[in-house]
């Protein structure tokens, strides 16, 4: 089968803050399920133990995630632009490849939400003629974010095709 195109992960790493903002993210989620059982716990004094053990253990398996998720996240995640199409790939258990051609490229959009930019962090959205769905590439610097959509709006503008 020579000359076949193999499946191969893309060539582009995302941005080394994304592990600060996905740690960010793990310790919010965390945060929110442990402070309100943290505040039951001391304000019901017969139910304590029903509410600070959980409290404790979440706040254990937080911290694990904070410190174990980033890091092998980070060596999933890749992403790459081609003249032909956009490769994604990212998953956790379940790995996702996604392949989006530029003749199929409807819209191309760059989102910034607050803990994003603390970290000076943005994520492309390719939205496709696809039942899967946009195409993302979250983690990247916010300048070359801005740049990569440019890209894709130019070689998309030059590629011939209807986007249906």
């Amino acid at each position: 089968m020579s000359g076949a195109t193999r499946l191969r992960p893309p060539r582009n790493w995302l941005d080394h803050r994304v592990m600060a903002w996905w740690r960010a993210q793990v310790g919010v989620l965390t945060a929110v399920v442990v402070v309100p059982l943290l505040i039951l716990g001391l304000l019901i004094a017969p139910a304590r133990p029903w509410f600070l053990i959980p409290a404790a253990v979440l706040t254990v398996v937080g911290l694990l995630a904070i410190l174990l998720l980033p890091p092998w996240w980070f060596r999933i995640h890749r992403w790459e632009v081609t003249d032909q199409a956009v490769y994604t790939r990212g998953g956790v258990l379940w790995q996702v490849w996604r392949v989006a051609p530029m003749s199929r490229i409807q819209t191309v959009d760059t989102v910034r939400g607050p803990l994003q930019r603390a970290f000076g962090l943005s994520t492309v959205t390719v939205t496709t003629a696809s039942s899967a769905g946009a195409v993302k590439i979250e983690g990247l610097d916010h300048e070359q974010a801005a740049e990569l959509a440019e890209e894709l709006t130019r070689i998309t503008h030059d590629t011939p095709g209807d986007a249906t």
